[in-house]
């Protein structure tokens, strides 16, 4: 019997991972697939609440799974499974709904924050002009409710799969929150000891935030600010060079720029502690050549994606492999699922006559 903790992580299929994504959580999944109990998967359910083209959707999950096979995850060590290939965590999402208030959903920042940016509502508006304009929307420009009850998904993801710990970022926290309440509930409201409270898990270390090249904070997909895993050889020289700095220091030991801090943080990631030094150094002593600075940091960020992008590569193109993979991972949380699916039922009294 495996006694291994459950860790369970999911990454929406909207676009190709970066390296915020490989710092702040796939290094480190890769790491701990031999320690723990691991499940990886693809998030395609939750991508559809912004209403994607099917096909980039299948072309999105297809991209993922090879960059999670590329960084070094193996399906051996851990279960890598696509979300919809578990169809019980469908079905768990509606009963689950039965518990959960549509008021404690609507007041989640995410839902609020991303409803501000589909219905273009200032970020400023009190959360009481917030849900009067979601319910007088017109059918035009309206809030999907698969948005806005995001966090129920996401808990089913986790308690279907019985998970000890979820590794989830500052914005994620409040989601965690609301699965625990939403197990202490259930757990509560009839009576049984059903599922566990999810952890978050910080792999014992501080969480990474990894800046973007626009000199305005963390890197993502949605600000356009990335420095993709697959990026090629010209593409990512062609971006880390154009990377916002500053004028330059004008006195010794000023203090640094966030633009500059960000291109250092970078190299505090991927480049030897001697090289990050080098550049504190000169810096303070305004001998800073920005350019020498961003060409270092292209050939040393080079040298962690360029195995990753010719893995990918390979592995993007053998379809029968990635069928393999996928197949072979629905089958191991489908078994899991289902179990804890017929316990729900059983507990919540949809049982069958025959």
């Amino acid at each position: 019997m495996n006694d291994k903790e459950v860790v369970l992580s999911g990454i929406r299929a909207t676009g190709n991972l970066h390296l915020g994504n490989y710092y702040g959580a796939l290094s480190k999944f890769v790491k701990m697939q031999n320690d723990y109990d691991c499940l990886y998967f693809i998030a395609d359910l939750h991508a559809l609440t912004t209403t994607p083209d099917p096909n980039i959707l299948h072309e999105n999950v297809k991209n993922i799974l090879a960059e999670y096979l590329a960084a070094g995850i193996n399906p051996d060590n851990a279960t890598i499974f696509v979300q919809s290939d578990v169809p019980e965590i469908s079905e768990m999402y509606l009963l689950l709904n039965m518990h959960v208030g549509i008021g404690e959903l609507m007041r989640t920042t995410s839902f609020k924050d991303k409803a501000r940016k589909q219905l273009g509502i200032k970020s400023g508006s009190e959360d009481e002009d917030i849900e009067k304009q979601i319910i007088g929307t017109d059918s035009n420009k309206r809030v999907n409710a698969g948005l806005l009850t995001y966090p129920t998904l996401m808990a089913v993801d986790i308690l279907i799969q019985k998970a000890h710990k979820v590794p989830v970022g500052k914005d994620q926290e409040q989601h965690l929150e609301l699965t625990r309440r939403f197990a202490r509930r259930f757990n509560s409201f009839y009576g049984v000891d059903l599922f566990p409270e999810p952890q978050n898990f910080n792999f014992g270390t501080q969480s990474v935030k990894v800046p973007g090249l626009d000199g305005s904070g963390k890197m993502g997909k949605s600000e356009g600010n990335c420095i993709y895993l697959i990026d090629d050889e010209k593409v990512l020289r062609k971006k880390v060079m154009r990377a916002v700095t500053d004028e330059g220091p004008t006195e010794p030991n000023q203090p640094i720029s966030a633009p500059v801090q960000n291109l250092l943080t970078l190299m505090e990631l991927t480049s030897a502690p001697e090289i990050v030094q080098q550049y504190r150094d000169a810096y303070a002593d305004c001998s800073i050549r920005y350019g020498d600075m961003k060409k270092q940091l292209a050939e040393d960020i080079l040298k962690v994606t360029t195995p990753i992008r010719e893995r990918y590569h390979d592995i993007r193109n053998d379809d029968a492999y990635i069928a393999r993979v996928v197949r072979q991972g629905a089958e191991r949380a489908r078994e899991r699922a289902s179990k804890t699916l017929a316990e729900v039922r059983e507990i919540m009294g949809i049982r069958k006559f025959y």
